[in-house]
C-alpha cells in the first residue's frame, strides 16, 4: 500500500483506476465458461440469515461456554466454513459486500451511513427478475432502505419501534413468520437480519440469568432460539428445495488486541465469522479453506440457477481480502488491509504483520515483516485500493433524527475529512483512544457538549492531527458560548488544514449562531461554490439569508436541502410558513401538504392550509382543511371566518348559517373583518 503515498500523483491515479476496475469484479480471476454456466437442478427457495456482531468462536459446535442448538442443527446438515471472513468489520459495508459480491474497494461503501449507488446491482434484483418472491426483515437502522440495499425486494421491512433504532430478534422473527404464511407459487428469497448481539449487551430472560457473567454470549444464545423458529417455519412453508445460509456480518473484539467492540482493527475476533450453507446436494462437512463472505452473492445466484462462478458450493482457493478503513477515513490514521491464504494471514497498516492463524488463532505471535510471502499474495495485499477520504464521503444528507438513531447504535461518523499523512499513526498503536473516541462522539452527537469537551481535549493531546476531534471541540465550545476557546480551536484547525472546506464550514456555523452571524455569509458562499450539495452549509446560509431579509433566497436554499435529504414534518411546516410570508402560494401549499402527509396527527396548520387553498381558488380543499380546525384552537375564530367565505364562494345552502357562526365566534381580530366583508353582504 506504500505506493499510494508516492509523489507521482498521476501515476498513482492511473494505477488506482486499474486496480479499482479489478476490485469491482471481486478481485477474482476470470472464471471458466463451464464454471459460470447455470446449472439445471431445481432452483431452491433461499433463506439468508445474517447475525450482527457474532464472533466465529461464539456460536456453533466449536464454541465454548455457550449452547446454540439451532445453529448446530443446521451446520450438521450442511457445509460449515471455519475460516470465513467478513470484508469489513462494520454492518452496512459488510452486508453490501454480501449483497453485491464485491469488496468495499469495488462497491465504495467503507463505513456505515453511506449510500450504495444504484449502478451496483444487488442480488435481490437478480432474483426478483428471475421470478422469486423477495422479502427482507432488518433489525437495525444501519440497514434502513435509504442506504441502498432495499432494491429488488418486494417487501423490505426496516421499521423499528418509535424512538428506537433497532428491534429484537423475536420481533423481527414474528414479522418474517407472518410473511411466510402468505401463500405463493413462487420460490422465495428471504433475508432476515438479527442485531441483538451488538453492544450494549442486554439479553432477555432466561439468557440474562444463564449468562450473567457473559451477557454477550447471552445475546447470541437468545438469537439462536429465533434462528430455530425461523428456519423451521421457512422449511415448512416454502415449496420445493430449500437452502439456508447463516452468516455473521462481523465479530466483536471483547478486549482482544485492545478492541472492545469492532470497526477499528482487522484481527480474528472481528473479521472471522460463522458461516454455514445448507442446500440441496450439500453433504454435512467442514471446510478449513479461507473464504470471503462476499461470495454469498454468488452462492445465492448458484442456488437460483443463475450462475455458479465463485459460489461457495464450488472450490475455495481464493486469497481472501478485507479492510478496516474507518480509522483512516475518520482520523487520518494508517489505512488497513488484510489478506488470508491457507493458514497465513497478513495485515498491512503502515507496517506488515504476519500470523499463522491455524497454529496461533489468537494472533499473539507476529511472524514479522521479513516473512517470505508468495509474490501473488503480497501483490493482492499491496494493490488493494485505498479510498480517498473525500471520495468515500457521501454528501451529508442525514437529518437530525437519522443522526440520532445512528448515534444510539454507536455509529457517529466523522464530520470532517481527515488530514492524510505518510507518518500517520497505526490504529493498532492507538487502542488507548478507541473507547475515548467512541464516548466523545456519542456525547457530541447527543448534544452533551460539556461532557464531551474534556474527552475531545484528551484526544487532541494524544492525537494532535485529529482534525475531526479538534473541530468537534471547537463546535462544543461554540454551542456553549465559549467564544475564546472556540476560536482558539478553529485557529488550530485552520493551521492544520488551511484549505479544508470542513474548517470553513464549521467556522461559518460558529459565526451563524452568534452575534457575528453576518461573517458566516462569505464563508458559506465560498464553500457552496466548491461543493453545491454540502447540506450543513446550505442550511446555515438559509438561516443567514432569512436574517438578512432575503426570504426568497432562504426558501430556495431550503428547497435545495430537501432535495438532498428527506425533511421532517416540522421542517416542512417551517418552509410553508416562510413561503407564506413571501406570498409563494404554490411552494407553501406543497410544503404544508407534504408535512400533513408525513405526520397527520401532529399537523396543526389546517388554518394556513385552508387560507392557501382559498388563495389558489381550490375552494373544496379549503373547506375540508378549515373544517379540521378544532373549536379549542386559538385559530378557530379565523377558521370560522374563512370557512364562511368559502361557503359563499361555493354557494353552499348553509352559507347564511356559516356567516352567523363566524359572527358568534368572532374575536377582536375577525370582528372588523366580518363587518367589512363584501362577500357576506352579497351572499345575503
Amino acid at each position: 500500500m506504500s505506493h499510494l503515498w508516492s509523489a507521482d500523483r498521476r501515476r498513482v491515479a492511473v494505477r488506482a483506476l486499474a486496480i479499482g476496475l479489478m476490485f469491482s469484479t471481486g478481485c477474482r480471476q476470470a472464471p471458466s465458461s463451464s464454471a459460470a454456466a447455470p446449472t439445471t437442478r431445481a432452483r431452491a427457495s433461499i433463506l439468508l440469515v445474517t447475525l450482527d456482531t457474532t464472533r466465529a468462536d461464539a456460536v456453533g459446535p466449536d464454541a465454548i461456554g455457550i449452547q446454540t442448538p439451532a445453529f448446530n442443527a443446521l451446520a450438521a446438515r450442511g457445509r460449515r466454513f471455519r475460516q470465513a471472513y467478513a470484508a469489513v468489520p462494520e454492518t452496512l459495508p459488510s452486508h453490501t459486500s454480501m449483497m453485491t459480491g464485491l469488496y468495499p474497494g469495488g462497491h465504495g461503501i467503507h463505513e456505515n451511513a453511506r449510500y450504495l449507488a444504484a449502478t451496483f446491482p444487488v442480488v435481490a434484483e437478480r432474483l426478483q427478475q428471475a421470478g422469486y418472491r423477495t422479502a427482507a426483515f432488518v433489525s437495525s437502522f444501519s440497514l434502513a432502505r435509504r442506504f441502498g440495499l432495499a432494491r429488488g425486494f418486494d417487501l423490505y421491512n426496516d421499521e423499528v419501534p418509535d424512538g428506537s433504532a433497532e428491534r429484537s430478534a423475536i420481533e423481527t422473527t414474528d414479522l418474517a413468520l407472518a410473511e411466510l404464511t402468505q401463500q405463493s407459487d413462487r420460490s422465495r428469497f428471504m433475508w432476515v437480519h438479527f442485531y441483538d448481539a451488538h453492544y450494549p449487551y442486554a439479553p432477555p430472560e432466561p439468557f440474562r440469568t444463564r449468562y450473567k457473567e457473559h451477557p454477550y454470549l447471552g445475546e447470541v444464545a437468545s438469537v439462536d432460539v429465533q434462528l430455530g423458529r425461523l428456519a423451521e417455519a421457512f422449511e415448512r412453508q416454502s415449496k420445493g428445495p430449500i437452502a439456508i445460509i447463516v452468516v455473521a456480518d462481523h465479530g466483536e473484539g471483547l478486549g482482544d488486541h485492545g478492541e472492545s467492540q469492532h470497526g477499528n482493527l482487522l484481527y480474528q475476533s472481528t473479521m472471522r465469522v460463522p458461516l454455514i450453507v445448507m442446500a440441496p446436494g450439500v453433504t454435512s462437512s467442514v471446510s478449513d479453506a479461507p473464504v470471503s463472505t462476499r461470495r454469498i452473492f454468488h452462492t445465492i445466484l448458484d442456488l437460483a440457477n443463475l450462475g455458479s462462478a465463485e459460489s461457495l458450493l464450488g472450490s475455495s482457493g481464493e486469497v481472501v481480502l478485507g479492510e478496516a478503513m474507518k480509522p483512516f477515513l475518520e482520523y487520518g490514521w494508517q489505512p488497513q488491509v488484510m489478506a488470508v491464504q491457507g493458514p497465513r494471514k497478513a495485515i498491512l497498516a503502515g507496517k506488515l504483520e504476519v500470523y499463522d492463524v491455524t497454529r496461533d488463532p489468537a494472533e499473539a505471535h507476529n511472524l514479522g515483516s521479513g516473512t517470505n510471502l508468495d509474490p501473488a499474495f503480497r501483490a493482492r495485499l499491496e494493490d488493494y485500493p485505498t479510498p480517498s477520504p473525500e471520495g468515500a464521503r457521501a454528501p451529508d444528507t442525514l437529518d437530525d433524527e437519522a443522526r440520532r438513531r445512528l448515534a444510539s447504535l454507536g455509529y457517529v461518523s466523522a464530520g470532517a475529512a481527515p488530514i492524510v499523512r505518510k507518518d500517520a499513526a497505526r490504529p493498532a498503536d492507538m487502542i488507548s483512544l478507541f473507547d475515548v473516541l467512541d464516548k466523545a462522539s456519542g456525547l457530541f452527537a447527543a448534544g452533551q457538549y460539556a461532557a464531551a469537551i474534556p474527552l475531545l481535549a484528551q484526544i487532541r493531546v494524544a492525537d494532535p492531527y485529529n482534525l475531526d476531534a479538534i473541530l468537534r471541540l471547537a463546535t462544543a465550545h461554540s454551542s456553549l458560548g465559549h467564544e475564546a476557546a472556540a476560536l482558539e480551536a478553529f485557529r488550530k484547525a485552520s493551521e492544520l488544514a488551511p484549505r479544508s472546506q470542513d474548517v470553513r464550514t464549521y467556522l461559518a456555523l460558529h459565526y451563524a449562531r452568534g452575534k457575528d452571524w453576518a461573517r458566516a455569509s462569505p464563508l458559506l458562499e465560498q464553500v457552496l461554490a466548491e461543493s453545491p450539495e454540502r447540506v450543513p452549509a446550505l442550511e446555515a446560509l438559509a438561516v443567514v439569508r432569512e436574517r438578512q431579509g432575503r426570504v426568497p433566497e432562504a426558501i430556495d436554499l431550503r428547497r435545495r436541502v430537501y432535495k438532498l435529504r428527506t425533511p421532517s414534518a416540522a421542517e416542512l411546516v417551517q418552509l410553508g410558513q416562510l413561503a407564506m410570508s413571501a406570498q409563494q402560494t404554490g411552494v407553501a401549499l406543497e410544503a404544508f401538504e407534504s408535512a400533513r402527509a408525513r405526520d397527520p396527527r401532529a399537523f396543526s396548520q389546517d388554518l394556513e392550509l385552508g387560507v392557501l387553498y382559498l388563495d389558489a381558488r381550490r375552494f373544496s380543499d379549503a373547506a375540508a382543511a378549515l373544517d379540521r380546525v378544532p373549536s379549542t384552537s386559538p385559530d378557530y375564530p379565523m377558521a370560522l371566518f374563512k370557512r364562511a367565505q368559502v361557503s359563499v364562494l361555493l354557494h353552499e345552502p348553509d352559507r347564511e348559517a356559516r356567516i352567523e357562526a363566524a359572527k358568534r365566534g368572532a374575536d377582536a381580530t375577525t370582528r372588523p373583518l366580518i363587518d367589512s366583508e363584501k362577500l357576506f353582504q352579497a351572499g345575503r
